[in-house]
């Protein structure tokens, strides 16, 4: 058995060494569909266990995917398996429609202006010092008077000022659970989530998705059958999906959270491009509830500043939280930032960047006429399903090719089964070259389809 051992290890290695050769060579692309088990081993000489093992070492490895009755497909290796969307995986020259950091004509001149203010404010020597974990009192009030604003009944004594939304997301998930807690999510779910929750060692139950948001009953029977400590949800301008779920559905999963004893995990990044959207989760039930959101998105990618809206209870755990990863936020940020929420530049500017979505989901419509597209109108993303036998691996490749970065659904995916499909993230490249960019998509992809 030893020298059947000895003899078969070489020829086990020499099959993935082979293919791990075409792979990274490019003769096997990406989306390259790899032959069935028996059929490598038939080309290989090798027995049928030899080559599932052999394909199992290559998915270990990141190199391929398997897809339950597809078969086994070389992965794109621009997006590390596991990892979310990757701003570092786009080349310097190419149009990025893999991440979003939206931008309007003037922002520089407005942050001029501010460090002016600043610097000649009374208060300039205490930016310099320690600040309290959750924040200055006069920052938390302003952040409360912008939810106020918001609809939203928050109390300064209940927000937290935290380094943008992920940061708020990670505190949240280190102050509320542990590792092993089930957490429920959507089936595609925003990819920081998906990395925290990797980090923290939690276990993401997926929840189907319906046009309008998560399936309710699924999310019931869920919560009837298994320890659910949390649910995820972004209600208001889903990411990737562009869903805003009605105020039904809201009172619906609002209810669903009390009878099991669930909490809350509202992620309002984008909220601020839907008009109009119905009460956040939040104010339906404040005592369960852990509001995030941030000005990353509304004002800027580089103003690392977010908050935290959070039951009482959880405020001194959350607190803890903050000290143990980043002991403040920076205080010179958040004085900017606090400025001008307080002067309505704030307000001014997501006012603005709604008509600049509507504008580029305008082109989008345009552009990608034939393609089916599923978004909001007037969110910085639009999510677009392929044919059946398509392959969004394929085609992201070949749009890398022709200088064009886009996202498969696999960042997103959080079930077993990953859709063939791309986000297309609309936010990060001026009107004209967006224009011209989604046209080379369009075509691509129904070449794609027909291939």
């Amino acid at each position: 058995m030893d020298t059947i051992r000895r003899m078969a290890a070489p020829r086990y290695k020499a099959v993935v060494d082979a293919l791990v050769s075409d792979i990274r060579a490019g003769r096997l692309p990406a989306g390259a569909r790899l032959p069935t088990h028996r059929a490598l081993a038939a080309r290989e000489g090798v027995a049928v266990v030899t080559a599932t093992r052999a394909y199992a070492e290559l998915e270990a490895m990141g190199l391929v995917s398997r897809e339950q009755g597809r078969g086994t497909f070389v992965r794109d290796r621009a997006v590390p398996p596991g990892q979310g969307i990757d701003q570092q995986a786009v080349a310097a020259d190419a149009v990025d429609l893999n991440f979003n950091y939206p931008s309007l004509p003037g922002q520089t001149g407005l942050l001029r202006q501010a460090l002016r203010e600043v610097a000649v404010s009374g208060d300039l020597d205490s930016l310099l010092r320690y600040q309290p974990h959750p924040g200055r009192p006069q920052d938390r009030a302003s952040i409360e008077r912008h939810l106020r604003r918001r609809g939203i009944d928050a109390d300064a004594d209940r927000i937290l000022i935290v380094n943008g939304a992920q940061h708020g997301l990670a505190v949240t998930a280190m102050a509320t659970l542990g590792a092993g807690d089930v957490v429920a999510v959507d089936a595609l779910t925003y990819p920081g989530f998906k990395v925290l929750a990797h980090a923290l060692r939690l276990d993401l139950e997926p929840v189907p998705t319906t046009a309008g948001g998560p399936d309710l009953d699924a999310l019931e029977r869920l919560c009837a059958t298994r320890p659910v400590r949390a649910v995820y949800t972004m209600p208001t301008l889903h990411n990737p999906l562009g869903w805003v779920m009605t105020e039904a559905d809201r009172v619906r999963l609002v209810g669903i959270a009390r009878r099991h004893g669930v909490l809350v995990v509202e992620d309002a990044s984008y909220a601020y491009l839907a008009e109009n959207p119905p009460p956040p989760l939040v104010t339906a039930a404040p005592d369960l509830t852990v509001y995030v959101s941030g000005l990353s998105k509304s004002v800027a990618t580089g103003l690392r500043v977010g908050f935290v809206l959070a039951p009482p209870a959880a405020v001194p755990p959350l607190a803890r939280a903050i000290r143990a990863t980043t002991w403040n936020t920076p205080a010179l940020t958040t004085a900017i930032a606090c400025r001008w929420l307080d002067d309505g530049t704030v307000d001014r500017l997501e006012e603005q960047k709604r008509d600049d979505a509507r504008a580029r989901q305008a082109i989008a419509a345009q552009e990608l006429a034939g393609l089916p597209l599923v978004g909001h109108p007037s969110s910085y993303f639009t999510w677009v399903p392929l044919p059946d036998d398509a392959r969004a691996d394929r085609l992201t490749a070949t749009l890398a090719r022709h200088r064009i970065s886009v996202t498969t659904a696999e960042p997103f995916t959080t079930s077993a089964h990953t859709p063939q499909a791309i986000r297309l993230a609309l936010g990060s490249t001026d009107l004209d070259t967006l224009r011209s960019t989604l046209r080379t998509v369009r075509r691509l992809a129904l070449e794609d389809a027909c291939a």
